[in-house]
């Protein structure tokens, strides 16, 4: 009999409202008592709940969001912005004493951008906070943890936490940001993982190797099960591995349209990689899906406003 799920996919974790400003120089120190003039600043949800979840939403998913915010204005323009994208809030709590997540995204003219970023609620998620929602997660298809080496009260417990939800029958995926994180506790946490594909930076922070392949390869030592990768950046698309041995290049998606802003391009990319692979698409067809969600992502200011429906990051694929 086949399981009726509430979610194709909750998103948790990382969890900010951002205020974008543009354009700021980057070359160029601040400097104490400089004024940059910049063009209307804008205000828009970000972190991986948002970019992925968003993304995945526009694409026709039915996402669920998983997070802490603070009890304070900035919660509830969050609040807002994701009920407007129609995503299901009622797992994002108030946390009773830290503030909501916020970063200030300054982004050049050529959509490079630096932050400034108060980590707020999020960083209090907890083994136990997953552990007594695991009724949640049996109602969806996919659960998506972000970031690997931002959540410092949750890392150490994850191996617990992931092994748990999967029980569950979900499937269970990771991406990291920052740095990457370490490679431990990663090295624990691979064998819960069903979908593991980090940027090539944070994978060689993570490995210290510096070859794609070899980073799988290391990855896959460690007991990853499931579908593993390495985002390789720019032009170059992502490098897939779905099980030891084998591997799929697939290329990345011409924008459609100038590049502004590169915020949330490798969770955009997520999102559309997630939405093929629930939709039952063969592994390079969900690759290709997930960069061209990335494609899109980076034409329009903001982590997620470059989303767009299945069927038109489908025809910007190809598929």
């Amino acid at each position: 009999m086949a399981r009726n799920y509430q979610f194709d996919c909750l998103v948790a974790g990382t969890c900010v409202l951002d205020l974008l400003c543009r354009p700021v120089p980057l070359d160029q120190p601040i400097g104490k008592g400089v004024l940059l003039e910049v063009g209307p600043m804008s205000v828009s949800a970000g972190g991986i709940t948002s970019n992925s979840g968003i993304t995945m939403a526009r694409m026709g998913l039915k996402v669920g969001l998983f997070s802490y915010v603070g009890d304070d204005p900035w919660g509830q323009i969050l609040r807002g912005i994701y009920e407007k994208e129609k995503l299901e809030v009622g797992a994002l709590v108030n946390h009773p004493t830290a503030a909501t997540s916020t970063t200030v995204v300054a982004i050049d003219t050529s959509g490079e951008r630096s932050f400034l970023h108060c980590i707020g609620a999020p960083r209090m998620l907890d083994a136990k906070a997953f552990l007594d929602r695991l009724d949640l997660f049996a109602s969806s298809r996919c659960l998506l943890v972000g970031y690997y080496g931002l959540l410092p009260n949750l890392e150490h417990d994850l191996p617990e936490v992931l092994a748990q939800v999967r029980k569950t029958g979900c499937m269970v995926a990771m991406d990291s940001a920052g740095s990457g994180g370490e490679m431990k506790p990663l090295d624990r946490i691979l064998p819960h993982l069903d979908v593991w594909v980090p940027s090539l930076n944070e994978a060689k922070h993570q490995t210290g190797l510096e070859d794609p392949q070899a980073i799988i390869d290391l990855f896959r030592g460690c007991g990853a099960p499931g579908l593993l990768g390495v985002k390789l950046g720019g032009t170059r698309g992502v490098l897939l591995s779905p099980k030891a041995g084998e591997y799929v290049h697939v290329e990345s998606c011409t924008p459609p349209g100038p590049v502004v802003d590169t915020t949330g391009a490798g969770d955009s990319f997520y999102a559309g990689l997630l939405t093929g692979l629930i939709k039952g698409l063969p592994l390079a067809q969900a690759g290709k899906l997930g960069t061209a969600a990335a494609a899109c992502c980076v034409t329009v200011l903001g982590g997620n406003a470059g989303g767009r429906s299945y069927e038109q990051t489908a025809r910007i694929a190809g598929i």
